[in-house]
């Protein structure tokens, strides 16, 4: 069954190779490290084979959510090495940020044997812990053999993966007989993993981790001094200022037209673009050049307070969280074209108004709650998209109603992380005997 599986996922990877290949020729777009990929990890990752646990997040937004996890881990595991892995060059990117939260990162290797095996051997984890949906048979089988822990956390199962896994149920079955726990991010997912095969009882609905996740600053509109980042915005001061945050292709066209109509009754507003994926950057500064606006990029920002531009393009990666601070709006990508939109939790922390397109299904559960608390506006078209951003920047009463709302939601749900890290304390027992005895002290760590 699993040799089978390697075949259709070796089959996969050479039909994809052309692709990437592609991507790599025409964009620069990084295939990450080869050697880690087939399991040869830097022998500086592990050197002493020190127990460890291995944490696996796919991309940017799965390493965010892995933040609200690390701290706790520390302190309850301080022998063990925090090693974590991406699939994704802009994930690892961010990961270099997490500073001494982690102690060493790489890229997932391929999920063939030899490959996972190789890793494993220089990682040498007590616990495998996945964020969000990542399920890789041949590592969990793996895994399960030589008796290391695996969790899957802030576990998701969207409808078309759930659909997907369901026409191989017969084998999703034995996958997820491998896995120890699946901390769930809502009952309907949590259903769903059970309904494929996954024990009852080895299932615990937490919540989302991306609620912890967001615990960054106080909600604030001034610029900090000692902040580098924010000191090349000082001219946004006092401004309108539009986010359009992670934007995908055929996103950007709609807030332009928007943002034009904005500075007719506006004129000094600014319009911050921040595409999600870096092969994109130089794509939209050249769509927003189109439309005749005066652009510059993030990274020829100075730390001067002059800067005549109407739109910045964010060419950088993991900047755009502490930016949220300056909007007046902002608008979440992913959300107006088919890709199930991205997160909406962080601007909503810093308590601003937000507005998403009609496709929200990987943040549905999300959605469906500040759309309730009336914290979010949402949109059905590109049309729709205008008329709400005009209208919200228009009326700053309903703009500061929304930031309200989305702010007080996030405080109201956080959690998800200590709940996650109760089960994993059942997975390894805490290194100091009874220091971590309660729930209360879980909680008090997240």
């Amino acid at each position: 069954m699993y040799f089978l599986y390697s075949v259709v996922l070796c089959a996969y990877l050479l039909a994809l190779f052309p692709v990437v290949a592609y991507q790599w020729l025409r964009h620069g777009k990084s295939v990450g490290r080869i050697q880690d990929r087939i399991g040869n990890l830097r022998p500086d990752l592990n050197p002493h084979h020190t127990r460890s646990i291995w944490i696996h997040a796919v991309s940017v937004g799965e390493v965010l959510a892995a933040r609200s996890l690390l701290h706790s881990l520390r302190r309850i595991y301080p022998t063990h090495r925090l090693l974590l892995s991406t699939v994704t060059a802009s994930g690892q990117q961010v990961a270099s940020g997490l500073g001494d939260s982690i102690d060493g990162r790489f890229y997932a290797p391929f999920d063939f044997s030899p490959c996972v095996s190789s890793a494993l051997d220089r990682v040498a984890p007590d616990l495998l812990i996945l964020i969000d949906t990542e399920i890789w048979p041949t590592l969990l089988h793996v895994c399960q053999r030589r008796g290391v822990k695996t969790v899957i956390v802030n576990g998701r199962m969207s409808k078309q993966s759930y659909c997907g896994y369901r026409c191989v149920r017969w084998f999703m079955r034995r996958v997820l007989n491998n896995l120890d726990r699946v901390c769930a991010q809502t009952k309907l997912w949590g259903t769903r993993f059970v309904d494929l095969g996954l024990p009852l009882d080895r299932l615990t609905v937490t919540g989302s981790l991306k609620f912890d996740s967001v615990d960054i600053l106080p909600t604030s509109t001034k610029l900090y001094a000692g902040d580098s980042l924010l000191r090349c915005f000082q001219f946004v001061t006092d401004r309108p200022v539009l986010i359009a945050a992670s934007t995908l292709r055929g996103e950007e066209e709609p807030v332009l037209r928007a943002f034009a109509k904005i500075r007719y009754r506006y004129p000094d507003a600014v319009l911050i673009l921040a595409p999600r994926h870096p092969e994109r950057f130089e794509e939209a500064y050249r769509i927003a050049t189109g439309h005749g606006f005066k652009v510059i990029r993030r990274t020829e920002l100075s730390l001067s307070d002059q800067c005549s531009a109407e739109v910045v393009v964010l060419d950088t990666l993991g900047e755009l969280v502490r930016l949220f601070q300056v909007a007046t709006l902002v608008f979440v990508g992913g959300s107006l074209v088919a890709a199930g939109g991205h997160n909406l939790l962080e601007p909503a922390a810093f308590g601003k108004a937000i507005v998403v397109g009609p496709h929200m299904d990987n943040f549905a559960e999300i959605t469906d709650l500040f759309l309730k608390h009336d914290a979010l506006r949402q949109v059905d078209s590109p049309s729709g998209l205008e008329t709400a951003l005009i209208e919200l920047m228009v009326d700053r009463e309903q703009c500061i109603s929304l930031g309200t709302a989305a702010r007080a939601l996030v405080d109201t749900n956080k959690g998800p992380g200590s709940r996650c890290i109760e089960i994993i304390s059942e997975l390894i027992p805490p290194e100091s005997e009874g220091y971590y005895s309660d729930a209360q002290t879980f909680r008090a760590l997240s």
